[in-house]
């Protein structure tokens, strides 16, 4: 849904309501565990947090919190979403003077001694078509704590077709600023924006 007001809390949640009854806008569900489908452009994006337990806790706090989505121009409503398969949320984008709704779905959840995060899934009223994994690891051996995103998509709406290369540098600049994001969130010591 793109609209050139900036949609308030109740158009979100009626868009929410009704996204709630599509289904995924892709066939490939849950393909971020294995093998990527053909056809979909690719995106992997990985940073170093830190090292040790507290930076773990809190990339794990950040990820329940959406915090990667904490980035000025787009956000995940409600921001209080509970990590857990079917669980539904709205990304509400600001660009180009306009304002788009996108509709996810999360299709799984990761929660071991060594990663915590959750893919979800474009729904029939998103801009994209495809599957994106919000991941933080741990390196047993070391304690160093990554941040990643793996993320495959194709357009999904009109707009997004026809306004393809503005998509991939939205893209692009969601993995940075996301990336950025979770480093202020979990990093005990500051942080670098990545370049």
């Amino acid at each position: 849904m793109f609209t050139i007001l900036k949609p308030d809390s109740r158009t979100i949640a009626d868009f929410l309501d009704s996204a709630g009854r599509t289904g995924f806008s892709y066939k490939e569900i849950g393909a971020t565990r294995g093998d990527i489908p053909a056809g979909y452009t690719v995106d992997r994006n990985r940073i170093l947090l830190g090292a040790g337990e507290e930076v773990w806790e809190r990339a794990k706090a950040a990820i329940c919190e959406w915090k990667m989505f904490d980035i000025g121009w787009a956000r995940a409503v409600p921001a209080d979403t509970p990590i857990e398969e079917g669980s539904d949320v709205a990304v509400v984008v600001s660009h180009f003077c306009i304002y788009s709704l996108n509709a996810a779905r999360i299709v799984y959840v990761l929660d071991d001694s060594v990663r915590f995060g959750f893919a979800y899934g474009t729904l029939e009223d998103h801009g994209e078509s495809g599957e994106e994994v919000f991941l933080v690891e741990r390196n047993p051996t070391n304690g160093e704590v990554h941040y990643s995103l793996l993320a495959f998509s194709r357009p999904g709406h009109l707009f997004t077709y026809l306004g393809y290369p503005a998509s991939r540098y939205l893209q692009k600049q969601f993995a940075k600023d996301s990336m950025a994001a979770m480093l202020r969130s979990a990093a005990t010591i500051g942080y670098t924006t990545p370049k």
